[in-house]
């Protein structure tokens, strides 16, 4: 049980049938919309009984709200499934497309797939920036911190590396400071994001898109792509009229992990 939970409105509110899903969105998120453009079922959560037989064709959801890249962030939340966890759920899931397939093509179907993985908002969000005096911040600087976080999420990258994933679309953070628990912790009194969490943000992506060129070099292909979410995210902020709203009020950030497959061999589609 967890108390990080979606299950409840508005979330949900733009969904097909407007009930909550336990997406952290008013409606679809970024991995459905990927399943829908390839003409694909949305991945069921991979604790979903009905993950089994021809559906695990379409791929699994990972997710754990509320989690980061290291173990400790997300604790407030009694009961989540840290880093190591879902890496222990996605080898399973080899092991039951093994089961279906045989070893071979499960491996195959795997290192063709799309993996999204989303994470490290949390780390600042949920751990650094928890209290003013929260122990990682007592800790470290938020430089160091920013580096130490960087160094456990090369570990996870590299255990999904070696369990065969081959096309990895790492994203960074959003703007950390605009996230409406930010904005109130922080007392925003006219909407301007929060300097600190959006000073970690800006600190942060720049790391991680760095590790992710690291790894190609010494892996000699590209693997993993990078992908900014904080420009995109910013701009709708500061451009709402772009996106077909006239202002702003409140920003809802999916700051969790997916690690959404896609088959792509069956359906032929290429990124």
């Amino acid at each position: 049980m967890t108390t990080a939970r979606a299950d409840s409105p508005p979330n949900g509110i733009d969904y097909p049938h407007q009930q909550p899903t336990g997406r952290f969105s008013n409606g679809l998120n970024f991995p459905d919309l990927i399943a829908e453009a390839l003409g694909l079922e949305s991945p069921l959560p991979f604790l979903n009984p009905d993950l089994k037989g021809k559906k695990l064709l379409a791929g699994a959801n990972f997710a754990s709200a509320g989690i980061g890249v290291l173990n400790d962030t997300g604790f407030q939340f009694v009961t989540v499934l840290k880093m190591y966890e879902q890496l222990g759920m996605f080898l399973e899931y080899k092991h039951r497309l093994a089961a279906l397939m045989g070893p071979a093509k499960a491996q195959e179907v795997v290192s063709n797939a799309v993996i999204l993985i989303t994470c490290g908002g949390n780390d600042f969000v949920n751990n650094y920036f928890l209290t003013p005096v929260a122990p990682r911040r007592e800790q470290y600087t938020l430089p160091d911190f920013c580096g130490y976080v960087m160094s456990e999420y090369k570990k996870h990258l590299l255990a999904l590396y070696g369990l065969g994933a081959r096309r990895i679309v790492v994203t960074g953070t959003g703007p950390l400071g605009c996230i409406p628990a930010e904005l109130a912790f922080y007392g925003s009194m006219n909407g301007e994001c929060a300097d600190e969490p959006q000073e970690a943000a800006k600190m942060f992506n720049p790391k991680l898109f760095d590790l992710v060129d690291e790894l190609n070099r010494d892996i000699g292909e590209d693997v993993f792509i990078s992908a900014n979410a904080f420009s995109l995210k910013m701009d709708m902020i500061e451009k709402p009229e772009q996106y077909g709203a006239h202002r702003t009020c409140v920003l809802v950030l999916p700051f969790l992990i997916f690690m959404v497959l896609l088959n792509l061999i069956n359906y032929g589609c290429r990124f």
